[in-house]
């Protein structure tokens, strides 16, 4: 347990306790390279006091419980709620197995894009397979998810074309986004009548170009889902297309494995799905799956992150083959049913405990801390008590609403469960303590994040 002094903690920069990401998006100057080092100076100064809880390596596999290093290198070690391996998949043998089977036949490279020689046997059974599970669709892979879901709205949307996108999608769409149109219109998270205000005005002023919604089936941040039957009905009246990112949910939730979209029996709901191998299939990588052969072609020659990018290895190919195949079978099922056990009995521990839990119940369980330097604390609190999660800052959630994003694993117990929430709350009442400290001994730093504190907000 950490014990920090009075003095101590007066001593922390106001900087290392303020500020954010955001504020260093978009330097101006002349000197392109040195206005860099100004976000390396707040950062510095976060790192310095140990308020920097990110960059950090595994040193072994990242199971349930693991040892890990900070970017200083300083070593810790505890219960894992930070890794993303929601069915447990990463070193089960059968998956190593497969794995090492590729490398000895394939070797561990593509060496080359799909589009050229850069598809391997492994790959091209995973498409197959894939499509087999995803309803028959047509799957053209990609070698990250980030890659699939950006490459997905580029390779489709052109500059007259319109998007509209819940605020909080993931940075692929909305880089994707940008990179394809600006008529882009975004909407309040999970607000369906601003959904259709937006569809409404645009079709009132332009009936000839396409529209594409834009929306995920589990939000990450926030563990929640949009109702994707209103989604699609809203499409059907406008004219729209829907696309819908399933990276969190496919294979981990639901009887069969397919997620949201499964469990609101929508899975003929989307003309663009697109997904992410990392969460639950063991491996980097992702997919955009579409209804049609015609559309799948297009998209591997007109989406720049698929065809400028080396493929999937065969060793990758064959990791989420084999975890697809788990995730398919009555092994997967079983899993699926101890995740969701786990999750639930998560998010009971730390409602007991008085924690804030957010969202519905899925493999990521958010639990709010509020502002910005408490979530700071209680993140260097957390690691010295043996508890590892990853803290989520503005502005990747609303500014003071920083909150832990703890990722629930299939072979989690229940004595990490209850480790973990005891950890997360004793990490909580010592931040609460050294912020009250800091604010009453000087109303500055206080003042200072009320200052900072301006959250948009999106009808």
């Amino acid at each position: 347990m950490t014990d920090i002094s009075k003095t101590e903690l007066d001593s922390i920069p106001q900087e290392a306790l303020g500020g954010s990401l955001r504020d260093f998006r978009a330097p101006q100057g002349a000197d392109l390279i040195g206005r860099a080092h100004a976000f390396y100076e707040w950062q510095d100064k976060r790192r310095q006091s140990r308020l920097w809880p990110y960059a950090r390596s595994t040193e072994t596999a990242p199971k349930a419980r693991c040892e890990a290093k900070s970017d200083t290198g300083r070593g810790f070690s505890g219960i894992n709620f930070a890794s993303q391996d929601y069915l447990s998949l990463s070193s089960h043998p059968d998956v190593k197995a497969a794995a090492i089977a590729a490398a000895e036949k394939y070797g561990v490279h593509s060496a080359g894009s799909a589009a050229l020689l850069g598809n391997t046997a492994n790959s091209l059974a995973l498409e197959h397979e894939l499509s087999d599970f995803i309803f028959g669709r047509e799957i053209v892979l990609y070698p990250t998810g980030w890659a699939a879901g950006y490459g997905a709205i580029q390779g489709f949307v052109r500059p007259d074309d319109h998007i509209v996108m819940d605020i909080l999608a993931h940075s692929c769409l909305q880089e994707g986004a940008k990179a394809s149109t600006s008529n882009i219109h975004y909407h309040g998270h999970l607000n369906l009548a601003a959904i259709e205000k937006r569809l409404e005005r645009i079709r009132a002023k332009d009936k000839e170009n396409a529209i594409l919604v834009v929306t995920e089936s589990l939000f990450s941040m926030h563990s929640d889902s949009p109702d994707i039957g209103a989604v699609r009905a809203l499409c059907d009246e406008y004219g729209a297309s829907l696309l819908i990112d399933v990276a969190h949910d496919l294979g981990s939730m639901g009887p069969d494995g397919y997620g949201v979209v499964g469990l609101q029996k929508m899975t003929d709901a989307a003309d663009i799905m697109i997904g992410s191998f990392s969460k639950t299939f063991a491996s980097n990588g992702g997919f955009v799956a579409v209804r049609d052969k015609a559309t799948a072609e297009y998209l591997k020659y007109y989406s720049a992150t698929h065809t400028f990018s080396n493929a999937l290895s065969p060793v990758q190919a064959a990791t989420v083959r084999e975890s697809l195949r788990i995730v398919r079978s009555a092994e997967g099922r079983e899993r699926r049913e101890r995740l969701m056990s786990n999750i639930l009995e998560l998010r009971a521990a730390m409602e007991k405990a008085g924690l804030d839990v957010l969202g519905d119940p899925s493999p990521i369980v958010p639990v709010n801390v509020g502002l910005e330097p408490v979530g700071r604390f209680a993140a260097r609190e957390l690691e010295e008590l043996g508890g590892i999660a990853n803290l989520v800052e503005y502005p990747a959630v609303p500014q003071g609403n920083a909150r832990f994003r703890f990722q629930v694993m299939a072979d989690h117990t229940k004595e990490d469960i209850h480790g973990v929430t005891w950890i997360l709350q004793q990490a909580m009442w010592m931040a609460q303590e050294e912020w009250r400290t800091i604010t009453e001994s000087s109303g500055s730093a206080m003042n200072f994040m009320k200052a900072n504190i301006s959250e948009t907000k999106v009808a």
